[in-house]
């Protein structure tokens, strides 16, 4: 379940997720920031782990401004992408962007992606109604007590034998997301990540989860994990 605590500044008030930016006001620089930092490569090795084949149906956790969930439907037209995120601003953002896609992707005009409020924590679709899940560096803006949550719903919203697919910084001591961490740390900022908490937390939902690959670039250490729910036994 969610918790309902302050824990970002959104305008004049709390809300009760951490922005993708850490706040509401660089939200209008998120995408360039993203792409300045490398976050289009990471989104591609990614995918190039996942693998994701045409027809599947795959959820997107924590979409923020929809770069990831796009990119996965034009890298495999006949994927079904959802992308999910608890910020209604980057949803605007996300869902303009399926917009102009749609215009340009056939004469059905039908987004090949579409995206919906929702908290990893507590994920509005029915159990085992996806293929495959999705997150890019989102992980380690949840509460520590809200991974658990968030490691069940994915397990729950995954079809036997599915799988998620996460990056996530794993050692905030180094590179500009480190010395934003500590910047945001007497602000709430979540705790670290690091492999052994992703790999537990995930497995202490059900998942068989392995780290696949690692990366280090200028925005941090990245590392790279798959965590398949088990297939049903006869």
């Amino acid at each position: 379940m969610t918790k309902h605590s302050p824990i970002a500044p959104h305008g004049d008030r709390a809300h009760d997720y951490l922005p993708a930016t850490g706040h509401d006001a660089f939200l209008p620089f998120y995408d360039l920031i993203s792409l300045v930092l490398g976050g289009g490569e990471i989104h591609r090795r990614l995918l190039a782990e996942a693998r994701l084949a045409a027809g599947l149906r795959v959820l997107e956790i924590g979409c923020g401004t929809g770069n990831l969930a796009i990119r996965a439907a034009r890298s495999r037209p006949g994927l079904e992408v959802v992308g999910c995120d608890p910020d209604p601003r980057v949803l605007e953002r996300a869902q303009r962007k399926a917009r102009r896609l749609a215009r340009t992707s056939g004469p059905t005009g039908k987004p090949p992606v579409r995206f919906e409020r929702g908290y990893a924590q507590r994920l509005p679709y029915p159990d085992a109604s996806f293929d495959g899940v999705l997150s890019a560096l989102m992980w380690h803006h949840l509460p520590a007590e809200a991974k658990a949550g968030a490691a069940a719903e994915v397990a729950r919203v995954l079809r036997p034998g599915g799988s998620l697919h996460l990056a996530d910084f794993v050692d905030h001591g180094h590179g500009l997301h480190g010395r934003l961490a500590r910047r945001f740390k007497d602000a709430e900022h979540p705790a670290a990540t690091d492999d052994a908490s992703i790999v537990g937390v995930l497995a202490g939902a059900g998942l068989d989860c392995v780290q696949v690959a690692s990366s280090h670039n200028r925005i941090g250490a990245v590392g790279y994990y798959r965590a398949t729910r088990p297939a049903d036994k006869d």
